[in-house]
């Protein structure tokens, strides 16, 4: 199966080669939480390297449900992530080079998937109307900017 440049999912890997370069410089984090410049919160909103890769997981998984949901002709299962929000206290671990081998796998065969379920579904289905829902095409550059999180902590080195 090739993988035509329009593919609207080459997006969604591109996004996600960004957010993991950029994640590249995080185990030089030194545990303090990193507070979202938008938003001012400094209670709520904090960052660490492992809830942004969590985040940018939980973001590609959310919407790949929603893609399968569409193509299936079903309705998606309502969101309810607690998001970025909430900071774990899994959260706080420092990030190993281990750490960052293994997001990096996961992140990517996620993005793969949406690449290849893309293609499966062919471009007839990419800008298909869904009624209220979006197209898969605004799906996908909608998850392209998934790096948005891996932006909140930033290039630690």
């Amino acid at each position: 199966m090739s993988y035509a440049p329009e593919n609207p999912a080459q997006l969604v890997v591109d996004g996600v080669e960004r957010s993991l370069d950029i994640a590249a410089t995080w185990v030089a984090w030194d545990g303090l939480p990193i507070h979202d410049e938008e938003t001012g919160d400094e209670t709520g909103d904090q960052w660490t390297p492992l809830k942004a890769l969590r985040r940018i997981g939980d973001h590609l998984v959310d919407h790949l449900h929603e893609v399968e949901a569409l193509l299936a002709g079903a309705t998606p299962m309502p969101d309810e992530w607690h998001g970025r929000f909430v900071t774990l206290e899994a959260d706080w671990q420092p990030l190993t080079r281990v750490d960052l081998d293994e997001a990096g796998s996961r992140l990517r065969r996620l993005a793969r998937t949406y690449l290849l379920r893309y293609a499966a579904a062919g471009p007839a289905e990419w800008d298909a109307p869904r009624g209220e829902a979006w197209t898969l095409r605004e799906i996908a550059e909608h998850v392209s900017h998934v790096s948005g999180y891996a932006e909140y902590v930033g290039r630690l080195k």
